[in-house]
């Protein structure tokens, strides 16, 4: 057998040796990386624990702020309800103008409590959906009377149409009303002649859409993408106006999110818009409806 000569052998000892070297400086690299993705790690867990706690902090806030704001809002719209009742005396065409302003005012302060309250609420997790069979006559019935003393004082028709042909619905009514009313109060401020329509038809199988269209202002279509966003409000001449949160919109987002479904808004501007509600038609699997 011959023998390897000694310049090959220098050179095999040299190679491994300049293997080694590498594997030694690859495994110190991937030591320093795994310590840098471990301290990573424990960075990201901090912030986000910091995260929650400042939802936690935020969500508190709002949610005491509600609360410390509907009392006094209460005791407002009760003595102005006793004032325009004239129950002390009675009051003179300038003085009822004046108490409606104060009651108009005080309305929409509450309303904008009650979006906050919303809000902490559902960041909280504290929102609990409580489905139930309905009609949906039913449901525009009511919405047609809670809005029919601001429709009677403005140039405005508010039409409902029959729901005629749908099955009844097993999902949260309450939520649904609340995604309803923000969508028409939402029209009927935007829209000063005209008509605002709210409609409901089968989507496939086993969805509904709820609509509500109107002749307003309508809304460019590059801000159609934030319109459904936390304290998002269009600019325009009558926002200038007429106050708000910015937040119910979004609300209707979330509660849509919580019955299983999505909203969605199509609109020209000087045209109307349509803000829509998709929601399956049982929000859980139920025993059949007794008839």
């Amino acid at each position: 057998m011959a023998e390897i000569p000694m310049s090959q052998v220098d050179e095999q000892a040299a190679l491994i040796a300049q293997l080694q070297g590498e594997a030694n400086a690859l495994r110190e690299e991937l030591d320093e990386t795994n310590q840098g993705v471990l301290a990573l790690y424990a960075e990201l867990d901090t912030q986000a624990d910091q995260l929650r706690q400042a939802s936690d902090l935020k969500s508190r806030f709002l949610s005491y702020m509600s609360h410390e704001f509907r009392t006094p809002l209460g005791s407002i719209l009760s003595i102005t309800g006793l004032l325009s009742d004239e129950l002390d005396g009675p009051l003179s065409p300038e003085q009822h103008k004046q108490v409606a302003f104060v009651s108009v005012a005080a309305r929409e302060l509450s309303d904008m409590v009650d979006d906050l309250l919303d809000l902490a609420k559902i960041e909280a997790g504290r929102i609990t959906i409580s489905p139930a069979w309905f009609d949906m006559f039913d449901l525009f019935a009511a919405l047609r009377g809670m809005f029919r003393p601001i429709v009677d004082a403005s140039a405005v028709d508010l039409i409902f149409e029959e729901p005629v042909g749908l099955p009844r619905l097993y999902t949260d009514d309450k939520k649904l009303g609340q995604i309803l009313r923000n969508f028409i109060a939402n029209s009927l401020k935007f829209t000063t002649r005209g008509e605002v329509r709210v409609s409901a038809r089968l989507e496939g199988s086993d969805r509904v859409r709820f609509a509500v269209s109107d002749t307003g202002i309508g809304i460019a279509p590059a801000l159609h993408g934030a319109l459904f966003e936390d304290f998002s409000q269009v600019d325009s001449p009558l926002q200038k106006r007429l106050r708000g949160t910015g937040l119910g919109l979004s609300l209707c987002k979330r509660f849509a999110a919580l019955l299983g479904g999505e909203v969605g808004v199509q609109s020209t501007p000087g045209k109307g818009s349509t803000f829509f509600v998709i929601i399956p038609l049982a929000i859980a699997m139920e025993p059949a409806d007794e008839t």
